[in-house]
């Protein structure tokens, strides 16, 4: 990385004094954290292990090597005195998507993680230094970028070695893995930290949303606080085990922090210098041969011709052993290769009332061309269709691996609100193979059973209103049975359900009399209570039937008598025992 500064520098800088001056002011305004006031790293107590498994989040894949422009994009408090710090637009510009990108997955870790204290500028900086955010904004407007950014091939030569885990569905590579997008995650670290950023149901290590939402996740996790600075640095190591790494992405966190704004997508600047370059791969070596020692001349025997003096004539040449040719290696193979089809499990028939769980399992089987089963192959399952089904969890897609017998089962199915049916696929991750498909159909909820909540007979004069309300209670296999729809009417008879022309009525929101109420619905303890009812003048006995999806049905009698007799007001005037006046008699 030193290499690299000198070389920015000795593009601007007239001499070697020049050079040596920058350098020791971005040391002292642009790297917190790096050296401490005693000189020393600050990070020499940091730890340098990577909990995940060697290479972290990038399997230590290459890095841009580029530090921020020693004018910060704003005045910074141990800027040296006298020196003019003025706006830094190129680095400082950030495309539009990436920085919304950042800006978002901050913003759902500080609901979610609110412990770890994400800032958006380190995952600008790391996004900046895994691949200038995304190749200067090289992304379509859901983010997801126009090329593929892939790092070089993981196969020990220069690199770590890490064999393929995907299959090659993330970086199109079935020997090795390769760091994948924006954020240059490896298959096997995104199979686990993948999010899904931008709410398309998919976790795509090549989108931006996506991809800086896992980082956000990954630097946040063993409950580290990136405000404390052991912490930070540990996260940051985490991503990619190194301490020039760690310097540079701290230098490029500050540098955010000092100033940013945005570009427009595809308009940003994209650094010029990597952390491999340089780097030689060169091929294995080939087998060499031992070295032949040549044998050494026997001394001269009497009477062989040259009375002992004579210097021998030359020797014939001793033939050296062919060098076989070198083998081509061949890729390692993986499960993944092996599969030649998926065949279903035997689950049978996929149904669920609206908001249940599904009872039945999806499962498939990998196998071989002659019926072999094949672990450790990763599936695929995917839901399509007009529902709001989900697996648990509220995902539409969800990979699951093979276990011993080749078998993978999807997560459970959760029936949604919406009725009909909707499909679940099954397909191999890297491979085009034939996959299996599942319909599952989602029914309306339905009750078997209604009952009244009172058993106080429902009775009323004519021309008058009941005094209660009538309430039932539905059920399903003996548990209440929520948001089930229903109907109220007042029928003719037992066996005419038309609804009756006279007789207790119910009112419409205009207050005219109606005898038939739908789309009624029983609240979440399966109750439903119904509107008051009134009487006409016509007395009897009448009857109520209530009607639920499933066919529960309950007909409850409704009495209307005929109204008392009115009692005649006695006279005031009168007085009992005493006869009345007689109007005639005189004074």
């Amino acid at each position: 990385m030193a290499a690299h500064f000198g070389r920015r520098l000795r593009k601007g800088a007239a001499s070697t004094a020049v050079a040596a001056a920058a350098v020791a002011a971005l040391s002292a305004s642009q790297a917190p954290g790096v050296a401490g006031e005693d000189n020393r790293p600050a990070t020499a107590g940091a730890t340098n292990s990577v909990p995940d498994g060697t290479g972290g989040a990038t399997g230590n894949s290459p890095y841009y090597t580029d530090l921020p422009p020693l004018k910060s994009p704003e005045p910074g408090p141990s800027a040296p005195v006298g020196t003019p710090v003025s706006r830094g637009d190129a680095e400082a510009g950030i495309p539009a998507t990436v920085l919304d990108a950042y800006k978002k997955a901050a913003a759902e870790l500080r609901t979610s993680k609110p412990g770890c204290n994400m800032p958006w500028q380190l995952l600008a900086a790391i996004g900046n230094v895994e691949s200038g955010q995304a190749r200067g904004g090289q992304v379509d407007a859901d983010g997801t970028t126009l090329h593929r950014i892939l790092g070089p091939q993981l196969d020990g030569n220069g690199f770590a070695l890490i064999p393929d885990t995907d299959g090659g569905a993330y970086d199109g590579n079935s020997s090795y893995d390769q760091a994948v997008g924006p954020m240059q995650f490896i298959p096997s670290t995104w199979a686990w930290a993948g999010r899904d950023g931008n709410g398309d149901g998919k976790k795509d290590p090549n989108n931006i949303y996506d991809a800086a939402l896992a980082a956000g996740h990954y630097l946040c996790r063993n409950d580290w606080d990136l405000s404390r600075e052991a912490d930070l640095h540990s996260a940051i190591l985490s991503y990619n085990n190194s301490q020039d790494y760690l310097a540079l992405v701290l230098n490029w966190m500050e540098y955010y922090r000092k100033g940013a704004h945005t570009v427009p997508d595809g308009t940003g600047g994209v650094p010029e210098h990597r952390s491999d370059e340089g780097t030689q791969r060169v091929p294995s070596p080939r087998p060499t041969q031992p070295p032949t020692t040549k044998p050494a001349p026997k001394p001269h025997e009497p009477g062989d011709g040259n009375g002992g003096n004579e210097t021998p004539g030359p020797k014939p040449p001793t033939p050296k052993p062919p060098v076989p040719p070198t083998p081509t290696p061949t890729p390692p193979g993986t499960p993944t290769d092996l599969v030649d089809h998926l065949t279903g499990t035997g689950t049978g028939k996929l149904t669920a009332m609206a908001g249940d769980a599904f009872t039945e399992r999806i499962g498939v089987r990998a196998e071989t061309k002659v019926g072999k089963s094949v672990a450790k192959v990763r599936i695929r399952f995917t839901l399509t269709g007009d529902t709001d089904a989900t697996f648990a969890g509220g995902e539409t897609v969800a990979t699951v691996a093979t276990d011993a017998k080749g078998v993978a089962l999807a997560p459970p199915l959760q029936a949604g609100e919406k009725t009909g049916d909707f499909k679940v696929t099954a397909a191999v991750v890297g491979r085009q193979v034939k996959g299996v498909d599942y319909t599952a159909t989602v029914t309306e909820r339905v009750a078997d059973a209604l009952a009244r909540t009172g058993t106080d007979p429902l009775i009323c004069a004519a021309g008058g209103e009941f005094a209660g309300q009538v309430q039932v209670k539905a059920t399903y296999r003996g548990a209440a049975a929520g948001k089930v729809a229903a109907t109220a009417t007042v029928v003719k008879s037992l066996l005419d359900a038309t609804p009756n022309d006279k007789g207790p009525y119910f009112k419409d929101a205009t207050g005219k009399p109606v005898r038939s109420l739908t789309g009624l619905r029983t609240d979440a303890k399966g109750l439903l209570t119904l509107p008051k009812l009134y009487a006409d003048d016509t007395t009897g006995t009448f009857l109520l039937r209530v009607t639920t999806a499933g066919g529960a049905t309950l007909t409850v009698p409704l009495t209307v008598e005929a109204a008392s007799p009115a009692v005649p007001t006695p006279d005031p005037s009168a007085s009992s025992g005493s006869p009345a006046p007689d109007p005639s008699a005189s004074s």
